[in-house]
């Protein structure tokens, strides 16, 4: 399977729609974070160096320009993080495949789903947190982009939170098989209060967009 940047949208949607194991979910809530950063993307090049934009304080603007110049790297990010989540889940079909014949390939297996578990729950809490980031981008998009476009830092904030409540989504699928308690109760209580924040985040962003689209 080729890396998922380097895929056509309808080889990953048809993939997506088969039998097949993977991709799955976590990886469609890596793309919903791609289409978020691409849409924050575009507004912001519709607004620097235009008119409105030249007029605007130099400390917003340096704001913006920043955030601008983040979103390339970002993306690349979450397009890893599409290949990461399926990496992850092969991990543990892998670990399955272990034999245990023996007491010390039993060990051993059990030990390699935990692990393997682990680590899917850890490839969507990175996506949660890294998602999250999103929505300061969008909130300036929002406040200060073209306002031709502020429609499009709405639904980029949809997309956002998103990719955050199908990552904390998957964290949650996997933290069940872990053995340690404490881990699961740490790795859940991140995820959850990300998704708190993300949902208020998206909110004020929404309540910004369509502020700006009464007539």
């Amino acid at each position: 399977m080729p890396e998922f940047k380097d895929m056509a949208l309808k080889e990953f949607s048809d993939q997506l729609a088969s039998d097949a194991p993977v991709p799955g979910g976590g990886s469609a809530a890596a793309l919903a974070a791609v289409f978020a950063a691409s849409l924050a993307g575009m507004i912001f090049a519709l607004t620097i160096r235009k008119k409105r934009y030249a007029g605007l304080p130099d400390e917003v603007k340096e704001k913006v320009a920043l955030a601008a110049s983040e979103l390339p790297g970002m993306t690349e990010e979450f397009y890893c993080l599409m290949d990461a989540d399926v990496q992850a889940f092969r991990a543990v079909m892998d670990a399955f495949k272990l034999p245990k014949e023996t007491e010390a390939e039993a060990k051993e297996r059990a030990a390699s789903i935990r692990a393997a578990y682990r680590k899917a729950a850890e490839v969507p809490l990175v996506l949660a947190r890294k998602a999250h980031q999103l929505f300061e981008h969008l909130r300036l998009a929002a406040e200060y982009g073209n306002p031709n476009a502020v429609s499009d830092a709405g639904v980029g904030a949809l997309f956002a939170l998103t990719a955050v409540e199908g990552a904390v989504l998957n964290v949650r699928i996997n933290l069940s098989a872990l053995k340690s308690p404490d881990t699961a109760a740490a790795i859940g209580e991140e995820a959850a209060a990300l998704l708190d924040r993300s949902r208020r985040r998206q909110a004020e962003i929404m309540e910004m967009v369509n502020a700006k689209l009464q007539p």
